[in-house]
């Protein structure tokens, strides 16, 4: 016995239920339900208490015997001829979305779908499923900071200079560092620093060349007087910015984490303790015979200036952003490299050995040959010389075409919303 015969003795009511759909009431007999038993509507026949009815419905009425649902009135006149003609049609002026939603509620499955929409229906399912796709990976790209979190982010470092030592000085001075298009002494500054940067570089570069190099009496090799003043200016201009960002920084813990600060201290330290081991060098010890080339490695570390660019460069910004999100894609890409290099260089390893004229005639050459082949690189060090060596070879290349592309378009993808993301901040700091 279902529960709507506790409250009522059989009569031909009983062959109906009262559907309340947001509204819009409809009686419907039992014969229609049970056509379809594995519907919503189908099972609440199947109901043998009130419990097991409101699990399917919003509300009920035992006087009544109506079953209230707080659903789109609109969208279940398409239910009702779903029950009639067993056929479902996609809904004018509803989202697919929705549409899948409203269906799954009723029990509707989507094999019921009339001809003249299931076509319709499975390319708007596609076309939803990818705009999907790209706005998860949107979020999961951007998750770490959002625009408007970045922006809060400075707004809130304005706000911790409340309260602390020489707060508005500080703050006028952190607000023109950081932010270039905040005024026109703020632009000056900025000009200043790439400046120096780019004469840092410039610098470096010119003394890597021999037509520069110096000797002294004693024929030993010394330094150019005037790169080194050059760069000692440029280091002491860096030296004075750092200290001066981190003594009007509102966080000095939070500044020192910072990446672009961190580069900026490894781009000066070195300097410093490059004298320090001079100093000591001079001093003939013992225990610092191998001071020379911690000398150099130290000043190999001068490469780290170019990194500073970043700081006015929203592409560089976006660059380093991009692969330190992109690191899924990376490491796709260098499995993907490891498992076509190894394959082609044990074949072509195999063709070549028994080749006179061949110089792959050993699997370490084979690696070589392979990752500059499967990267378009093509130095013509190595080479195939047999057939058999030359088909390998171009299915290498054809192999390595494909590998590289397939995630390089995404990691592209990235980039491009990385530096949209970017501009947009850029643009906002200026206009504020």
């Amino acid at each position: 016995m279902v529960y709507g015969q506790i409250f009522h003795q059989r009569s031909s009511d009983d062959c109906f239920i009262n559907v309340n759909v947001g509204g819009f009431k409809q009686r419907m007999e039992h014969t229609v339900l049970r056509r379809f038993p594995q519907t919503r509507l189908g099972r609440l026949l199947c109901c043998s208490s009130k419990e097991a009815i409101l699990e399917l419905c919003d509300d009920f009425s035992p006087s009544e015997m109506e079953y209230y649902f707080d659903r789109n009135p609109r969208f279940f006149c398409y239910v009702l001829n779903f029950y009639f003609t067993g056929k479902i049609h996609l809904a004018d002026g509803l989202c697919v979305v929705s549409f899948l939603q409203e269906i799954e509620y009723w029990g509707i499955k989507e094999r019921h779908l009339d001809l003249c929409c299931s076509d319709k229906f499975c390319e708007l399912m596609e076309l939803a499923e990818d705009k999907c796709w790209d706005q998860r990976s949107d979020e999961v790209q951007l998750s770490s900071v959002s625009s408007i979190e970045e922006l809060s982010a400075l707004e809130e470092n304005i706000e911790m200079f409340e309260g602390s030592w020489c707060a508005d000085v500080r703050r006028n001075i952190w607000i023109r560092l950081e932010n270039p298009g905040y005024s026109t002494s703020a632009k000056a500054m900025a000009i200043a620093s790439l400046s120096v940067v780019l004469v840092s570089i410039v610098a470096m570069c010119i003394h890597s060349m021999s037509d520069f190099h110096q000797v002294d009496v004693n024929e030993k090799k010394i330094e150019n007087p005037v790169l080194t003043f050059l760069e000692s200016l440029c280091v002491l201009f860096f030296s004075a910015e750092f200290l001066l960002r981190l003594a009007a920084a509102p966080s000095a813990k939070k500044f020192l984490c910072s990446p672009l600060n961190i580069i900026d201290l490894m781009s000066v330290m070195p300097f410093y303790v490059t004298i320090v081991c001079d100093i000591m060098d001079e001093s003939e010890s013992t225990e610092l015979e191998n001071v020379g080339k911690v000398v150099q490695i130290l000043r190999l570390m001068r490469v780290f200036r170019i990194l500073k660019l970043a700081r006015h460069s929203a592409g560089l910004r976006s660059l380093g952003a991009t692969l330190r999100h992109s690191s899924h894609e990376v490491g796709q890409l260098v499995l993907f490299l490891s498992v076509g290099i190894s394959m082609f260089s044990a074949l072509i390893y195999f063709v070549e050995k028994e080749s006179q004229e061949s110089e792959l005639q050993t699997i370490p050459i084979a690696w070589w040959w392979a990752t500059i082949s499967m990267t378009t690189v093509g130095y013509g060090d190595t080479f195939p010389v047999t057939f058999g060596g030359k088909l390998i070879a171009t299915l290498c290349i054809i192999c390595g075409l494909l590998i590289v592309a397939l995630p390089i378009t995404n990691i592209f993808n990235k980039f491009s919303k990385f530096y949209a993301r970017q501009r947009h901040i850029d643009l906002r700091q200026s206009k504020s």
